[in-house]
């Protein structure tokens, strides 16, 4: 199946720069995968939408200031995107314009020195601080990793701080933030635990694996890059419960999908997971835990639209993508939510 299959018509103005003026506020699309059909709602009418009994699962990875603007000893600007720590000094990180951060190359961010260690086979680049640790240097001079398609991803404001993360996150990790977990409020929570509703946590920290575009000309030739994950005994069992009692399993985002189906073993038994989500989800994939999936709108030609694309069907998604767009939703990291049933 070509990639070019999974492609879709966006008006600009229709891609979100900003946050609802509340979590709960946004605007909610309902598809029914049986059926197709969609219905327009708003997120507080969430919990009218679940079922007593249904197991929510969220990824409670926390997002990491993982943006640095540096520059180079000319002082050209230089802007980094820390992805994966090798050890206290050294991380993996993005650059760009990479033209200024060859190997051997030394760079300042506010007084901080550091060098370009290695060039990767993928262009990321290894960058070591000279003293100290990146950890520190993230601590202190660190900016939310905004995605590029928000204008001021450079120069996050105050609110950014705060709503490009979701109000459970717990374990530190992430360099995107797991969206659909955006629009949930404390109270919707206790909400949700009121109507009978399970709320249960795994992490997956997410890495530029899901947000890198697609390279690959056909579907089945995709592949994405293993994540660190972590699904523990408590939830694994939580969910089996669920699943033997005939309660849905409701994926809050694709990155909890990919846990809990990689977690799945081929009877389709959910077991513990400290280590790598390495499952690649594309049209095909036979579902083995994820009943519901509480989603955001993605990119053309992205891998988290072929998952939710093997979740729902090619068509059924794209149609509903369109009816989206005729309704002037908004779209992508700080845009509304789907919720497909």
């Amino acid at each position: 199946m070509n990639i070019g299959e999974f492609d879709y018509d966006l008006p600009p103005d229709l891609i979100a720069q900003a946050p609802a003026e509340s979590r709960d506020g946004s605007r909610l699309l309902v598809l029914e995968r049986a059926n197709g059909q969609v219905e327009d709602r708003t997120f507080a009418d969430l919990p009218r939408l679940l079922r007593a009994g249904d197991c929510v699962v969220v990824n409670d990875s926390r997002v990491i200031p993982a943006r640095v603007l540096a520059e180079d000893d000319a002082g050209r600007p230089v802007e980094l995107l820390f992805v994966q720590p090798l050890n206290d000094s050294a991380w993996r990180a993005l650059v760009r314009p990479g033209r200024r951060c060859r190997p051997g190359a030394h760079l300042r961010a506010s007084g901080v020195r550091l060098r370009v260690m290695a060039a990767d086979p993928d262009g990321t680049r290894v960058i070591a601080r000279e003293n100290g640790t990146i950890s520190a240097l993230l601590e202190t001079h660190g900016l939310p990793p905004l995605p590029p398609y928000i204008a001021r991803h450079a120069k996050p404001t105050p609110e950014d701080w705060e709503r490009y993360q979701t109000v459970y996150a717990a374990t530190p990790g992430s360099v995107a933030a797991p969206t659909a977990g955006l629009h949930f409020t404390t109270a919707m929570l206790e909400a949700l635990r009121a109507a009978g509703i399970e709320i249960h946590t795994v992490t997956l920290h997410v890495g530029p694996a899901t947000f890198r575009p697609v390279t690959a000309s056909t579907v089945e030739a995709h592949r994405i890059p293993g994540e660190r994950a972590t699904l523990s005994e408590a939830t694994a069992q939580a969910v089996e419960r669920a699943r033997g009692m005939g309660r849905r399993v409701v994926a809050v985002g694709t990155t909890t999908v990919r846990v809990l189906e990689s977690a799945a073993a081929a009877t389709g038994r959910v077991r513990p997971l400290d280590g790598t989500a390495e499952l690649t989800i594309r049209p095909g994939h036979r579902f083995r835990v994820v009943d519901t999936l509480l989603t955001n709108f993605h990119l053309p030609r992205s891998s988290l639209l072929l998952l939710v694309a093997a979740f729902a069907g090619r068509e059924r998604i794209l149609d509903a993508y369109r009816h989206a767009v005729a309704e002037r939703y908004r779209f992508y990291s700080y845009g509304d939510a789907m919720l497909i049933v």
